[in-house]
């Protein structure tokens, strides 16, 4: 596949791209003051907007084959560049974590979450399961540059008072602690936690009664960013919606929007979404595509079953279609205060879609049938929990191969979209196929505001280094690819892989994968359909010995025989649920036993009461 690049030349050096480090500072080309003229003041960094959404799949933009509607994200991304071939972790504070310090999870104390870890690895080095304290985050370099910094919505990084982003650079952050909760109430994913832990700078907050949550997470950082507008100063916007991760929920009218479409189901979606990534320019046209085993025949199902899908995929898009419509309200509010040319934008999804079916056990269904209302009919809606599970997720990853929790391109490779509207210097409407890693935001976002790194030493101490690259060379068409051909690892929950110009070495355990090393041409094969391991020995054997370097160095721990992710979580979701269980038993059996003492009580006191009436004397 070509690189599809524009370039912006230097007058008179023919053949050569202008310099980045020129305009790294956050301006255009400032020219020099003819002599005796006063110097002008040094233009003011750019303002950074990040929206990080959850579980989106690699097509689940209307700009890379959506189609649901996206006008306001696909807006930023005809203002600016989209990247085709970046990739995440498959699982969502792994990537939270290396987008906030650009330094890779097994550094970052993320080399498993919380609910995906496996006993032996607990307290092990790189296995915190949470955000370190050896990292600097983007919201600390800004901030000591003289950035306002904000937060809101899903963290999931650490709960303790040294975790929580108010902590870790946010000057003002509203934010949610774990991996997931409710849209419409201040309520957890049933079985998964006690409470929904959302806090404000620190404290515990409550959300307001008309809360639904993409609207909340972009009102309250308007409200952040006016609050402090007086000073001046450009602003970090780190807005983290919970759309579309589980429970699946929109509005009643973003629903209805989409009342025709997906009754043909998602192998017909699937097909649909590869072609017009094509037309695009996302993917080459006629890419080969795989059929993932766990991808259920659509015209096998009941059709009572194929009803409640319909309806799912239908609450899915509207989650989507309700959360694009508050990046529209930031962005109208950012023109209208003047900001909106001033802004760096930057899009991402923490990982590929949702497959899990928490519906998959029978434990599961009876639990959550007490929990909530499973009709078809209020799929979506307040009291609902929906999931989309894998036939839908194959489509959302369309055409690529697998999805969340695995290293499959599916589960690894999703949009991103970097615009600064007002810079001519960088492209608008592009499309980058050079390798990118969310490790490379970081840097990217520090260049172009002209604040320095910290390069492994910070306030006096020693941090990680940051591991990712600036790709603000990619932003302006210098080159196709700032990793060019070396290697770049990744682990999770035992699958891993290996990036190396073109090709990729992969390994997935079950349910995606049976634990054997793969090669691929990521160029002309995306969707991970031709083993080359075979045909290309020396290539596979050098990929591994790479891989094996970085698993040694990043202290990569080998998984317990039997373990997948999935099981994991269904544990981890069990034990939960077996506290709830057991909280409620403890409450029926102590308001029983309060009844019982209660009658026992009376019982004794009325016999008492009928004794010294039988001891008094009759009066005469």
């Amino acid at each position: 596949m070509a690189v599809r690049v524009r370039t912006t030349k230097v007058p008179g050096r023919k053949g050569r791209f202008r310099r980045t480090a020129i305009f790294a500072c956050g301006a255009l080309l400032v020219a020099t003051p003819v002599q005796g003229q006063p110097k002008s003041a040094p233009p003011r960094p750019p303002n950074i907007v990040i929206l990080l959404a959850d579980d989106w799949g690699f097509s689940d933009v209307g700009a890379f084959g959506a189609e649901f509607a996206t006008p306001n994200i696909d807006a930023l991304a005809y203002a600016g560049t989209r990247f085709s071939n970046f990739h995440v972790a498959g699982s969502c504070s792994p990537t939270r974590a290396m987008l906030q310090t650009g330094v890779m999870n097994h550094r970052n104390g993320l080399g498993n979450m919380p609910e995906t870890i496996p006993d032996e690895h607990r307290g092990k080095p790189g296995y915190d399961t949470v955000m370190n304290h050896r990292v600097v985050t983007i919201a600390q370099l800004l901030k000591a540059a003289g950035y306002r910094t904000y937060f809101t919505g899903k963290w999931h990084l650490g709960s303790d008072a040294t975790r929580l982003p108010h902590v870790r650079g946010y000057d003002r952050a509203y934010s949610l602690a774990d991996a997931g909760a409710d849209n419409f109430e201040q309520r957890p994913i049933e079985g998964m936690y006690d409470s929904a832990a959302w806090t404000e700078n620190g404290k515990p907050a409550t959300l307001p009664k008309d809360y639904y949550s993409s609207r909340f997470v972009v009102e309250k950082m308007i409200d952040y960013v006016e609050a402090d507008r007086a000073s001046g100063k450009p602003f970090l916007a780190s807005i983290n919606f919970l759309a579309n991760h589980i429970p699946v929920q929109a509005p009643d009218s973003d629903i209805a929007r989409y009342a025709a479409l997906y009754k043909d189901g998602w192998t017909v979606l699937r097909a649909a979404r590869a072609r017009r990534a094509a037309a695009l320019g996302i993917v080459p046209a006629g890419v080969p595509m795989v059929t993932m085993p766990t991808t259920p025949d659509w015209n096998k199902l009941e059709a009572d079953e194929r009803a409640a899908a319909v309806r799912v995929m239908q609450a899915y898009a509207g989650m989507a279609t309700a959360m694009d419509r508050e990046v529209g309200r930031l962005v109208a509010h950012l023109k209208a205060t003047g900001d909106y040319d001033k802004t760096v934008f930057v899009f991402l999804s923490d990982n590929g879609a949702e497959p899990t079916n928490p519906f998959g056990s029978r434990r599961n269904r009876l639990f959550l049938d007490m929990e909530y209302d499973l009709s078809t009919a209020n799929i979506g809606r307040r009291g609902s929990f929906a999931a989309i599970g894998p036939g839908w997720a194959s489509a959302a990853a369309s055409p690529l191969s697998g999805y969340k929790f695995s290293a499959t391109e599916g589960g690894l490779r999703v949009p991103l979209i970097i615009a600064w509207p007002g810079n001519a210097a960088l492209r608008a409407g592009g499309v980058s196929d050079g390798l990118a890693h969310v490790t490379d935001i970081v840097p990217t976002l520090t260049e172009l505001a002209g604040v320095p790194g910290h390069g492994g030493a910070w306030q006096g101490k020693a941090v990680e280094p940051v591991t990712g690259r600036s790709l603000v060379p990619a932003l302006t068409g210098q080159v196709a690819s700032v990793h060019g051909d070396a290697p770049l690892g990744y682990e999770l929950s035992g699958n891993a892989a290996l990036f190396r110009g073109d090709y990729k070495l992969v390994r997935n355990l079950a349910p995606t994968g049976d634990g054997k090393w793969r090669l691929y041409n990521l160029r002309n094969d995306p969707g991970e359909t031709r083993d080359l391991a075979a045909a290309m020995p020396d290539r596979f054997a050098a990929m591994l010995a790479d891989y094996r370097a970085y698993a040694k160095a990043n202290g990569v721990l080998a998984m317990p025989a039997g373990y997948t992710a999935d099981e994991q979580i269904n544990r981890y979701a069990f034990e939960q649920q077996g506290r709830k269980r057991l909280i409620r038993l403890g409450l029926w059996a102590g308001g029983i036993v309060l009844l019982l003492s209660a009658f026992v009580w009376h019982r004794r006191r009325r016999r008492r009461a009928r004794r010294l009436a039988a001891a008094k004397p009759d009066r005469p």
